[in-house]
């Protein structure tokens, strides 16, 4: 049975959808079904906010619940809503400083034609959009995305949108060869934002 979340350090994933705007060949979901050898987190179903927020159980324990998954969870765009509202609630009610955080490849304003950040402001504390490259031509080559091109413009357009309807955002990169980890710290710099490398998980993959 899929796990819909899973718990990694102190912080509680909510895993939303298999489905995703980019084919990145680094990405676990190409590797295994499992992730950290023990979360199958290829989905059989995507689950409604009620089994998301059930499965969820007491939060407040948590430092940070994360909307993730094996693809991207700007897709379900209505799921992140309504769950984060309740959640943001209970917080709310427990006194609790857990922190709601939203995992994205940045392409949420490509996929619903609108900008979507306004309707996060209040529900989102954090958000860290996977940048994976210092240069579109490099993105290109990396992640295969549906929307060719104009992919990389829009992440960098979502992420400087980000920063004015959510408190904390960050831009990650994959450890990669491929990648000019300099210039994408400077990338992310330039745009005001934190920046952080994502190790390289494919020799500790199960398949």
């Amino acid at each position: 049975m899929s796990d819909i979340v899973y718990q990694a350090g102190n912080s509680l994933y909510l895993n939303i959808t298999n489905r995703c705007t980019n084919q990145c060949p680094f990405c676990v979901r190409y590797k295994s079904r499992k992730f950290n050898r023990k979360h199958l987190l290829w989905l059989e179903k995507e689950p409604a906010a009620e089994e998301l927020l059930a499965a969820g159980g007491d939060i407040s324990k948590y430092k940070q619940i994360v909307f993730c998954g094996y693809g991207e969870p700007t897709i379900r765009l209505d799921i992140i809503k309504a769950v984060a509202a309740e959640l943001k609630s209970k917080i709310k009610n427990k006194k609790s400083k857990t922190m709601v955080r939203l995992d994205t490849n940045g392409h949420g304003n490509l996929f619903w034609g609108r900008n979507i950040l306004p309707e996060l402001k209040g529900l989102i504390d954090s958000v860290s959009v996977s940048l994976n490259a210092a240069d579109a031509a490099t993105y290109d080559k990396l992640c295969h995305s549906a929307y060719g091109p104009a992919a990389y413009p829009a992440v960098i357009d979502f992420i400087k949108e980000a920063k004015k309807h959510i408190p904390e955002v960050e831009a990650s990169i994959v450890d990669l060869p491929a990648v000019d980890k300099k210039k994408a710290r400077a990338l992310a710099a330039g745009l005001g934002v934190k920046f952080r490398i994502r190790p390289y998980y494919e020799e500790s993959y199960v398949r």
